[in-house]
């Protein structure tokens, strides 16, 4: 397993967030772009915090340009938040494909990010926090979304499956 690196003042590391994950709100300005569309902008949302890996941010249905997605057949489950299903991204005619997820149904821990939306940061054309565009963890598995606030290393790139 890789070393903690240590966080400078104002930053976190991932290694010190919990497992299971926990879920806290943020009034964060959160956006997503793509093709010159923003499809999310809210102050509203929630991040998961869980061990390893960058924060994975959840947008309420209201500050989602709807009309852009595209429900999918695609299912995941997670352990913590139970299963989600998928939806793609379309705007004149370009897709992303399965880039957003959302759970109708989680667990009762995780009932505040019920209906909510989180965006793979590596399928859309740039996500922001704070103005800050984020980085994509590696790997097509974790959305989680780096920024200068976090420190790693991350989970989600290639050899990091067993950490």
């Amino acid at each position: 397993m890789p070393e903690r690196i240590q966080p400078a003042a104002g930053q976190e590391s991932v290694w010190d967030y919990p497992r299971p994950p926990a879920l806290e709100p943020t009034a964060s300005l959160l956006r997503v772009d793509f093709r010159g569309i923003t499809i999310a902008e809210t102050t509203r949302g929630y991040r998961v915090l869980e061990t390893s890996q960058p924060p994975a941010y959840y947008f309420p249905p209201d500050d989602v340009a709807m009309s852009h997605l595209v429900a999918t057949t695609h299912r995941t489950f997670c352990e913590w938040k139970g299963q989600a299903h998928y939806y793609t991204v379309v705007v004149d005619g370009d897709e992303a494909i399965d880039a957003v997820w959302s759970y109708s149904s989680p667990i009762d821990r995780f009932s505040s990010i019920k209906g909510y939306l989180a965006f793979y940061p590596q399928r859309m054309d740039a996500c922001y926090v704070d103005e800050e565009q984020v980085q994509a963890n590696e790997g097509g598995f974790y959305g989680g979304w780096i920024t200068s606030r976090i420190v790693g290393p991350f989970k989600g790139g290639a050899g990091s499956a067993g950490w």
